[in-house]
């Protein structure tokens, strides 16, 4: 596995003048880290002003319309769906699902709204079975395969943290985007799945590669993603940066976080669960064509860079682009609006009603891992996902943002890596007000 090459590595691509540090920072990134393949895509003011990609272990195969599973960033695609149908008068954030499936009220889910779900306090952060891969299939879904699952589970709440406060937000990792594909295709006119959506009403007319449920004539297009080994880490983890260390964080930074982390584990519903799907014995099991080809929209969307920046960049812009408008005012709005503040078990969150996180400033008393998850992002709307990749959009700025890597830097929970170009990016904006 790469792990970075020294002067082997060839960036390629472009960036717009005024934004040649972003090069800098990236070229320096990719011959000092521990990494494989990344792209690196950002348009400001409609414009695409950083257009990188590099391999650092010489992959022929791998360019800038190679797509990447992007684990939990597809959150933000699941989240941009739903606002559409909001938008159209079809849902809304503050009615029970229930008003959408009756079914879905079995077992103490009757009052349990949209808005809750999308916040990650929808109570099924884990599933008590494994879901067979061949049920997400996009048929398979819309023969209720995985609806049945749903409206048999009961609701279950981690219990408060020790300082008291609530534990009713849980960070759904997967389960949130099978529970709002399950609600969103009961809603759509058409009855189609989130996936049918994206591609016919966003990606394809479009032009961005951002894709939940990958046909069989695009499996040779992705570029599988590859951990890196807890032993790597660990030894990397005792280097100073200065002798080379090619992970974000030393073993002293690593070890504060978990010590934080681990409190709330020790009373999270996901504690002992089962795997999410039959068969998986690890992460490397999101390299499966059958997990690619279904419908997990928070953990297995499939995109590049240039994909997601290009969304991120409608979303910045208010929800148009080129003059066709892909989420209305309505909608558009109705997503970002009332962000509320809430521990999720590893650091405070601050998810608005339509399932994105507000990124904000941050005092300075804020503890350690607030500050590594908010500053640098200041402004950002969004999410991350697991292992580095991050598509998040700034409509204070009008940025659209997206980094796609396939190396999983599994101990970076904050996505680090990937926020040096965000805090970089914004340090060029700032440079070019007049």
């Amino acid at each position: 596995m790469g792990r970075g090459a020294g002067e082997q590595v060839r960036v390629q691509g472009t960036v717009a003048p005024g934004f040649e540090s972003v090069k800098q920072l990236y070229e320096h990134e990719m011959r000092t880290m521990a990494e494989e393949n990344t792209q690196l895509c950002v348009y400001h003011k409609g414009e695409r002003v950083v257009d990188l990609w590099a391999s650092t272990t010489n992959d022929a195969r791998f360019s800038p319309d190679s797509i990447v599973n992007i684990f939990s960033s597809g959150k933000s695609l699941e989240a941009i769906a739903m606002a559409a149908l909001v938008g159209r008068g079809l849902l809304e954030y503050d009615a029970k699902i229930v008003d959408y499936w009756p079914e879905f009220a079995a077992n103490g889910k009757a009052d349990l709204t949209v808005a809750e779900l999308m916040r990650h306090e929808g109570g099924m952060a884990a599933f008590t079975t494994s879901l067979d891969p061949e049920d997400l299939l996009t048929p398979n879904i819309k023969q209720n395969r995985i609806g049945k699952v749903i409206e048999a589970h009961p609701l279950r709440f981690r219990k408060p943290n020790g300082k008291g406060e609530s534990g009713r937000r849980e960070y759904h990792a997967i389960t949130r985007g099978w529970i709002v594909n399950e609600v969103f295709r009961r809603v759509d006119p058409g009855g189609r799945t989130l996936g049918e959506f994206l591609r016919e009403e966003i990606s394809s007319p479009l032009e961005a590669d951002a894709i939940i449920g990958v046909r069989e004539a695009e499996l040779s297009r992705i570029s599988k993603v590859v951990p890196l080994g807890f032993v790597f880490q660990f030894l990397q983890s005792l280097k100073p940066r200065i002798l080379g260390r090619k992970i974000v964080h030393n073993i002293l930074q690593i070890l504060g976080r978990l010590l934080r982390i681990l409190p709330s584990f020790r009373h999270a519903t996901t504690r002992g669960a089962p795997a999410p799907y039959k068969g998986m014995k690890g992460i490397g099991f999101f390299n499966e064509r059958v997990v690619a080809m279904g419908e997990t929209p928070s953990a297995a969307a499939n995109c590049s860079a240039r994909g997601l920046a290009r969304i991120a960049a409608m979303m910045s812009a208010g929800g148009r682009w080129a003059e066709r408008e892909y989420v209305n005012e309505k909608g558009w709005r109705a997503l970002h609006e009332r962000p509320v503040e809430a521990d999720m078990g590893f650091t405070g969150t601050n998810f608005t009603q339509g399932g994105v996180n507000l990124f904000t400033e941050t005092s300075a008393s804020a503890s350690g891992l607030e500050r590594a998850f908010n500053v640098g992002r200041e402004g950002f709307y969004g999410w991350m996902g697991l292992g580095g990749s991050i598509f998040q959009w700034h409509p204070g700025h009008e940025i659209g943002f997206g980094f796609v890597p396939t190396s999983l830097h599994v101990l970076d929970i904050l996505n680090e890596r990937g926020k040096v170009y965000q805090a970089e990016v914004l340090r060029c904006v700032e440079r070019l007000k007049p």
